[in-house]
């Protein structure tokens, strides 16, 4: 294995994971992912770290070092992230690189069932620092963004940072409401929701799974789903970890899977937040977008959707559940 070059070892362990009972975008996160290490240092810091004798404890440390060199993001959070791939990777090595002689049919049977048709009118640039750059660049000159977000950072962090209080919340809440423009009608019911779920050190944890939990409000008899304001309160709460979730967004991410198969994930996923931000995460990976954190990738991305995708917001119904934003 270790005579083997970067992309041939790559290309190997994919089959190898075409092989396992896993997901298709797990696959691809792990393409990327598993060798961090050796991308982003040595060949043989990768080696030394897959083969060490107290694995759990050096592997962590390599790549605790070597993500606070490159990455801006939660670190705590990537390393054990990056960790479970490399538990994974070992797994194929104690194998002796086998896998099933159907995995190359199962790959292109995968990848042909998720196939979408491409929108080949838009000609979006690559991802890349310089066009990241730019378009933070641009988002740098919006005074009225600016002034905006200064005023929730004034809110949300000094006059009301906690969420113990309605009162507090109300206010949070309403001011979203109007800044954003995600047309919720009814805003107490929704700020007496949030009070009720305690969040506080779920906001500090990060905790993803929170913003499923906020987004599902009933008001009156009806169960309304307010998912890009659930992403925007936490947001404004933590930016690093709860990146904002909105249609710009969603349309970028889509276009590049299917221009660059960045991701295999489907449309739906994008609805669940806890899917969403790890596609998030694999574009930044995928990309080698690394030195940036989530919220100037959110910002790059909702900027480059404003520009190439324009579109009107509105109410769908489905099922029962109004989704609003």
């Amino acid at each position: 294995m270790k005579a083997l070059s970067y992309d041939e070892l790559r290309d190997l362990y994919k089959n190898f994971l075409y092989s396992q009972d896993i997901s298709i975008t797990t696959i691809n996160t792990a393409y990327v992912v598993t060798f961090y290490l050796w991308r982003k240092g040595s060949q043989d810091l990768f080696w030394n770290a897959v083969n060490a004798t107290d694995f759990e404890k050096e592997a962590k440390s390599a790549l605790k070092k070597t993500l606070s060199e490159n990455s801006t993001g939660n670190v705590t959070s990537l390393v054990n992230s990056y960790l479970s791939h490399l538990r994974r990777f070992r797994l194929f090595l104690a194998s002796s690189g086998t896998a099933e002689p159907a995995a190359t049919k199962q790959e292109k049977n995968a990848k042909s069932k998720y196939t979408r048709k491409k929108k080949m009118d838009i000609d979006v640039p690559y991802p890349s620092i310089e066009q990241v750059e730019i378009y933070l660049s641009k988002w740098d000159g919006l005074e009225n963004y600016h002034l905006q977000e200064d005023a929730l950072n004034k809110l949300f962090y000094e006059l009301c940072p906690k969420n113990t209080d309605v009162i507090d919340i109300l206010l949070k809440a309403s001011t979203l409401n109007d800044f954003y423009s995600t047309n919720i009608f009814s805003i107490y019911p929704v700020a007496k929701h949030i009070c009720s779920l305690d969040i506080d050190a779920r906001l500090k944890a990060g905790d993803v799974t929170l913003v499923g939990d906020i987004q599902y409000v009933t008001i009156g008899e009806t169960v309304k789903n307010f998912y890009t304001f659930a992403s925007k309160y936490c947001s404004h709460h933590n930016p690093i970890d709860y990146p904002i979730y909105d249609s710009y967004v969603d349309e970028v991410l889509r276009y590049f899977r299917n221009r660059d198969s960045f991701s295999d994930f489907q449309d739906n996923d994008l609805k669940d937040y806890v899917k969403f931000k790890d596609i998030l995460i694999n574009f930044r990976i995928f990309y080698s977008l690394d030195k940036y954190n989530l919220k100037s990738i959110d910002q790059y991305v909702w900027l480059l959707g404003k520009n190439y995708f324009p579109k009107n917001y509105g109410k769908k119904k489905s099922n029962g559940v109004v989704s609003v934003g």
